[in-house]
């Protein structure tokens, strides 16, 4: 990593917000990932719009994320700047029934928020472990929700480095999918329109959703969340099941028994366990059924 580059951000964003050859497995929920040559954490706009120059001018490669709830970093790690959404970004605004929030806002966070205003529709996403611009990339959703139910705007900084407001419509939102990523968008942060509702009753959904997360899920062990997108016609994880896979391992990556969906950090798996096991599951299922599953879980840095 060029040191100009180094102490050029570091005159950016501070020297208490870079960290050089960063452990990536500190920074995602399956704790798997070498390390980032570069790690920068922002805390305004402005910030965040010089990093993301510096890296077009300069040429280097260039990643942003939020919780690492969705990712599965390469044992190598990763080339270039990883820029951090998280903590540092993370403020909110309710007015009324809208709800402006930066990209690094946690969903759970603006879930509890919401509710103390008692404001209603964000019920499916308050316990999804990711940020509002993960969850608005990828068109989050659980239990019958997406986030497309409930944005108006999105604030997003386009490969130029101009900030651009789009509305929903604009975002083309779908499964799993919006503009932000083939059009080389950054998320800022959205703005939502929730409903008047009743604390009690919101409460109570938000706990049921909990509940119902922690029955049927493997929270207890590190993993990146639903590691399938859902064939259409079919559950990833009920194709799985049937293939004879539940349990399946490869070193400390495992097909988890309890939801066959996800794939588990059992306890030092490393990023090529769990791809050797994703492929073998791809295989196993196709061969079994003829249908493709495809990866919802993101696989970033050196190969």
């Amino acid at each position: 990593m060029n040191q100009t580059l180094i102490d050029e951000m570091t005159r950016i964003v501070g020297k208490e917000n870079i960290r050089c050859e960063e452990p990536m497995a500190k920074h995602t929920t399956f704790q798997i990932g070498g390390p980032a040559q570069l790690m920068v954490l922002p805390s305004t706009v402005e910030e965040i719009q010089r990093v993301f120059c510096l890296c077009k001018e300069q040429n280097v490669p260039f990643f942003v994320m939020g919780n690492g709830s969705n990712l599965l970093v390469s044992d190598q790690g990763m080339d270039g700047v990883v820029m951090v959404l998280a903590r540092n970004f993370s403020a909110y605004e309710i007015q009324g029934t809208k709800v402006t929030a930066q990209a690094g806002a946690m969903l759970a966070t603006i879930g509890n928020a919401v509710c103390e205003r008692e404001l209603t529709g964000f019920e499916f996403a308050a316990g999804i472990p990711g940020t509002i611009g993960g969850a608005v990339m990828m068109n989050a959703g659980a239990y019958g929700g997406e986030m497309k139910d409930i944005i108006q705007s999105v604030q997003v900084l386009d490969g130029a480095g101009n900030i651009l407001e789009l509305s929903c419509n604009e975002m083309d939102f779908g499964y799993r999918h919006s503009v932000v990523e083939e059009n080389g968008y950054l998320v800022l942060g959205a703005t939502m329109c929730l409903q008047d509702g009743e604390k009690s009753a919101i409460r109570a959904k938000m706990k049921e959703l909990s509940e119902a997360r922690r029955s049927k899920q493997p929270l207890e062990y590190p993993s990146a969340g639903s590691t399938f997108k859902r064939p259409e016609g079919y559950f990833a994880g009920k194709l799985i099941m049937d293939a004879g896979l539940r349990g399946y391992q490869v070193g400390g990556a495992q097909v988890s028994e309890k939801h066959c969906g996800f794939v588990i950090n059992r306890g030092g798996a490393t990023a090529q366990d769990v791809m050797q096991l994703i492929l073998d599951v791809q295989d196993k299922v196709y061969d079994a059924y003829q249908v493709t599953l495809e990866p919802e879980v993101k696989l970033v840095g050196r190969q």
